[in-house]
């Protein structure tokens, strides 16, 4: 049998929506310069349109896994990351979640995120021309 390949997916704005829940916390909070920084921010950030649906999709024929850098500075984000998979992957998602602020040091095929990290895989830019959303990323990988 042959080895499935390995794609990692990053979280903030590749699964869930961190720069959406950012803005408004900061127009609703213009005194607190780290939204992210307050308890259920992490916790509670909506999915990306299509990214739960597509996740589903490629554990099928991928190990997927969660690839996430923390924000250091607030320890709550560690916990809170893992609550987010759980709620909206499933318990069984959660041992596929790795928080790691160095990602090029992961080997695999595929890297999804929203920034660029030097990686040994193809990089797959979210948010790009070439991969705009989930539909097209899952058309490239089919």
């Amino acid at each position: 049998m042959a080895q499935r390949k390995r794609i990692f997916i990053d979280m903030d704005d590749t699964l869930c929506q961190f720069r959406k829940r950012y803005a408004e916390k900061l127009k609703s909070h213009p005194e607190i310069a780290y939204p992210q920084s307050q308890y259920g921010f992490f916790a509670d950030l909506e999915p990306i349109p299509g990214a739960v649906e597509a996740y589903k999709t490629l554990e099928k024929s991928y190990d997927v896994y969660i690839l996430t850098a923390p924000s250091y500075l607030n320890p709550l984000c560690y916990t809170e990351k893992r609550v987010w998979v759980e709620k909206h992957l499933g318990l069984e998602t959660t041992p596929n979640l790795i928080i790691c602020q160095r990602k090029e040091f992961l080997m695999g095929d595929y890297l999804i995120d929203d920034h660029f990290y030097p990686f040994t895989g193809k990089m797959m830019l979210f948010g790009s021309p070439e991969f705009p959303n989930w539909e097209k990323v899952l058309e490239y990988l089919a």
